[in-house]
């Protein structure tokens, strides 16, 4: 439908816990769907980057997320849990500071339950990049950003200085 501004890093409207989607509001959600998707796409086209944006980050103040890896999906008030005691760091990037990576630490297993389109449960188990990309995406949910998850205070590097990056503990980003 529509490519809409993403809410960028000090905006306050993304330190806001979202409302459960209610689903009685699922037929007024296929327009938000439509421009998460159209937001996500541009970004990707522009930036090379992004698997998934949460609803908050285009000001809709819902517990909604859309990914699009190889097809898109849904997340209608997903939940996380059954978090694996192992964990592991990434440089974790976010549409909301698209020129900041981050240092961050996530669970390398957990657990989603959320409703689909059609209103149905669906609870799936998340492993690795899936993981640490829902826990992301979920924290934008509550109103907290990859930043306040920074491992230390060196935890943080613009895009541009990536080359210094390498040899900086696993470097691997996340595009989320």
């Amino acid at each position: 439908m529509a490519v809409r501004e993403i809410l960028l890093l000090g905006n306050p409207g993304l330190y806001e816990a979202c409302a459960p989607v209610e689903q009685s509001e699922l037929q007024s959600l296929h327009a938000v769907v439509n421009d998460l998707h159209d937001t996500l796409m541009d970004f990707r086209r522009r930036h090379g980057a992004g698997r998934a944006i949460a609803a908050p980050q285009i000001g809709f103040k819902k517990r909604l997320v859309y990914m699009h890896i190889l097809a898109p999906v849904v997340y209608i008030n997903p939940v996380l849990d059954l978090f694996s005691d192992q964990t592991f760091e990434l440089w974790d990037d976010c549409m909301s500071f698209p020129d900041l990576v981050v240092r961050v630490r996530r669970h390398r297993h957990c657990r989603i339950t959320y409703r689909d389109l059609d209103w149905n449960e669906q609870v799936i188990k998340l492993e690795d990049d899936l993981s640490e990309l829902l826990q992301h995406e979920c924290d934008h949910l509550d109103g907290i950003l990859a930043v306040a998850h920074a491992v230390d205070e060196k935890s943080f590097a613009l895009r541009s200085e990536q080359q210094f990056l390498a040899g900086n503990r696993e470097s691997s980003l996340s595009a989320g």
